[in-house]
């Protein structure tokens, strides 16, 4: 409880470099991310780790985008990717990558962990919300015929 150790500072650091590539209104890309990236890192204290582990995490979901977001639309069916809140949207691209790509992460501490990060960051819906939509992914990436 309240712990606040690497792995969610870098998860909530991420958060804020996705949320700043997004809004910026075009593509998110490496090279906005990288932009984004230097600039939130200065205003964060992170220690060294959590800070690689931002920015690994933040690369990972820019190179990965594509099939991100084609989980996150599957598992949210009446929602369109661009049609979510930015917060939700990069909270969403953040868990749905490590499910998709870093399964050695049980999908509990991810889907727990973003919805923390929904918790402190976005709309009082958006923890249920992402819950939901993660539950989903976890379950086509991790319960089915793996690719």
């Amino acid at each position: 409880m309240g712990t606040h150790g690497p792995r969610r500072m870098a998860r909530e650091a991420a958060l804020q470099v996705l949320f700043a590539a997004d809004l910026s209104g075009q593509d998110v890309d490496r090279d906005r991310v990288r932009d984004s990236f230097d600039s939130v890192a200065g205003e964060f204290d992170l220690p060294k780790r959590a800070r690689e582990r931002a920015l690994e995490l933040c690369l990972g979901v820019v190179h990965h985008l594509k099939d991100i977001d084609l989980a996150i639309a599957g598992a949210s069916e009446h929602w369109k990717i661009e049609r979510l809140a930015a917060v939700e949207r990069s909270v969403l691209r953040i868990a749905t990558f490590e499910l998709l790509f870093e399964p050695e992460t049980p999908a509990e501490v991810v889907i727990d962990e973003a919805v923390e990060v929904a918790r402190r960051f976005a709309s009082e819906k958006s923890p249920a919300f992402v819950n939901g939509v993660l539950d989903v992914v976890a379950r086509h990436a991790r319960g089915g015929a793996g690719g």
